[in-house]
């Protein structure tokens, strides 16, 4: 009866980390991933590599997430919009967190070895990269750019799952993921600005004001859309996927067209709602695209 009290423990409170770092979330990156191995096979990859992708991603970004929310935890508890996450909350512990990171980042590391070398010599620095994104809010406010970058990682990752080798197609995809991802944390960090002014947390909207903030992030989701369609030289990529870049346009559009300077109560329809059928929707078509060249 003790081993069965404390798998159920145990399984509550992994329920409680899962929800803490909002594992729904992993639709922003994993599709671009997904579409980015597709592109490398120019086809249908190999189930057993795709899995192994899909393992990978799951650990990188699991870890990536509980080491922002051990790092944050005390910025967490400032932040009305956060004091009820699991650490501040008081409903884990820092050293179950610290426990789940561990297994997170060892996931990653286990699914690259079985990938190929280049993926498994390259694990550790993805962990440093996607772990370094926590730190960059304490001194630039800019770091919604980083975050894009250490997402950016996804699409360039699985390419080198797939061919053991960085391309110029993986890159271009991942700048997209940067600017897609840059203009929309963006949006997202407007509901902070208050709680960053007073615990000395940067980002654009702190430092340029909502108003500025909103049109950069309009600029930054103009040339995540340039990147787009500068893959289509990829000879799996056709008319559909050029539908497929325009309907990406008009939902960016309508996301900019849900916030307002002075309106601020749909951004997280537009942060997550819209931007899920984005990264789905283009991963769709990429897919389509990849099979039926």
């Amino acid at each position: 009866m003790d081993f069965f009290s404390k798998g159920a423990a145990l399984i509550g409170k992994l329920k409680i980390i899962f929800s803490d770092i909002k594992i729904q979330h992993t639709v922003f990156a994993l599709p671009f991933a997904v579409m980015s191995a597709f592109l490398a096979t120019e086809g249908l990859p190999e189930w057993e590599t795709l899995g192994w992708i899909l393992l990978a991603m799951f650990g990188a970004r699991n870890a990536a997430m509980a080491f922002n929310r051990m790092v944050d935890a005390k910025l967490d508890a400032r932040n009305p919009r956060t004091q009820n996450r699991a650490l501040p909350a008081g409903e884990v512990t820092l050293a179950q967190y610290s426990m789940f990171l561990l297994v997170s980042s060892a996931l990653l590391v286990w699914s690259s070895y079985m990938l190929n070398p280049l993926a498994f010599y390259l694990s550790p620095l993805a962990l440093a990269i996607v772990f370094f994104y926590s730190i960059t809010k304490r001194f630039t406010a800019w770091s919604h750019v980083y975050l894009g970058f250490a997402l950016a990682c996804a699409p360039v990752g699985a390419w080198v799952a797939v061919k053991a080798e960085i391309s110029l197609v993986s890159l271009i995809l991942g700048a997209a993921v940067v600017f897609w991802l840059t203009g929309f944390d963006i949006i997202y960090s407007c509901l902070d600005v208050e709680s960053d002014h007073k615990n000395q947390v940067y980002s654009v909207p702190k430092r340029f004001g909502v108003d500025r903030a909103l049109k950069i992030a309009y600029a930054a989701h103009g040339i995540m859309i340039v990147f787009l369609f500068g893959m289509l030289w990829h000879p799996a990529l056709g008319a559909l996927y050029v539908l497929g870049v325009i309907g990406v346009s008009g939902l960016l559009v309508y996301e900019h067209s849900l916030v307002k300077n002075d309106d601020l109560s749909k951004v997280n329809f537009a942060f997550f709602n819209v931007n899920g059928i984005i990264s789905i929707g283009l991963m769709c078509v990429v897919i389509v695209d990849c099979i039926w060249i």
